[in-house]
């Protein structure tokens, strides 16, 4: 019987030759039937693939037969479907590509790479060591969201302070605009999807003065896979795929508001306006309607649940 499933991977460090693995990745991608997005550049790889559940083991076989990706942590989920060719359904196509950096900060001069990982980022935590921290700390410490505002609308920790972030190539300005330099006297947990994102803004924060920084290991991923939705966490879980947004448990939170009616929803929906390339969160019935109709929630400089 098929299995369709999604794997979720990155791994920082120095790649002489990104076009190779460019080429490796969309040989071994395309021989396998997979679909998904990889991105490659000199500081790694970064990617998330759908396919038959034999198919991806073949793939994670091959992936950590290289060394530099041998310690890889590659993060599984249930994928939505197969189509008649045994294709996931979650992408339309494989898109292998080579570039400057694997998480578009925008800022790759900034970047250091060794064969440990990131240089100069935050100190990594468990789940289980989160909870320490927050039990020893209180409230004194700062969740920090480092992935986009759209994706905090649905789901996020309970009190994060999340940027007025568009993109990730915003998080820069908005670091250097000091509008967070009151928090470089706290713990600030930086947090994303899988982990990949707070790599690069913890080591940002880090050369900016904030004194104590960290990050979560795995990121909401792996804190799902071990809380579900009876920890630190509220709501769905924004993901990049056709499956918009994940759930850990089936008494998940509904804390987005549509941007249309102001209706509970966790469904996130492109403008069906071809000339506009917003996305927003928006219920069924308002999902078809012009942004242009809609009266968003305006996303406060940095705010908290």
């Amino acid at each position: 019987m098929a299995t369709p499933k999604i794997v979720l991977f990155y791994v920082f460090a120095p790649l002489a030759d990104p076009e190779a693995i460019r080429v490796w990745q969309r040989d071994l991608g395309e021989a396998l039937g997979l679909r998904g997005r990889v991105l490659v550049s000199p500081h790694g790889i970064n990617g998330t693939l759908g396919g038959d559940l034999p198919q991806l083991k073949r793939w994670a076989r091959s992936f950590r037969s290289y060394a530099p990706f041998r310690g890889a942590d590659v993060k599984w989920s249930a994928g939505t479907g197969l189509d008649e060719n045994g294709r996931s359904v979650d992408f339309p196509k494989l898109s292998v590509k080579v570039r400057d950096e694997i998480v578009s900060f925008g800022a790759p001069g900034e970047l250091r790479v060794d064969e440990a990982g990131v240089v100069g980022g935050g100190t990594r935590l468990s789940p289980d060591e989160l909870h320490a921290l927050v039990a020893e700390r209180g409230d004194d410490v700062v969740f920090f969201d480092g992935r986009n505002a759209l994706e905090a609308q649905v789901g996020r920790f309970r009190g994060a302070v999340v940027p007025p972030a568009e993109t990730t190539r915003d998080f820069v300005g908005l670091l250097d605009s000091g509008m967070f330099d009151a928090l470089k006297g706290r713990p600030v947990v930086t947090y994303c999807t899988g982990g990949i994102r707070c790599e690069v803004l913890s080591s940002l924060m880090t050369a900016r003065g904030f004194g104590e920084v960290y990050q979560l290991d795995g990121g909401i991923v792996r804190y799902g896979e071990r809380y579900g939705d009876d920890g630190l966490w509220e709501g769905s879980l924004y993901v990049f795929d056709g499956r918009g947004a994940i759930d850990f448990s089936d008494h998940a939170a509904v804390i987005g508001r549509c941007a249309g009616c102001g209706a509970a929803t966790s469904r996130t929906a492109n403008c069906p306006d071809p000339s506009c390339r917003r996305q927003l969160v928006a219920c069924d019935d308002c999902a078809a309607v012009p942004c242009e109709a809609h009266v968003a929630p305006a996303v406060p400089a940095a705010y908290g649940s």
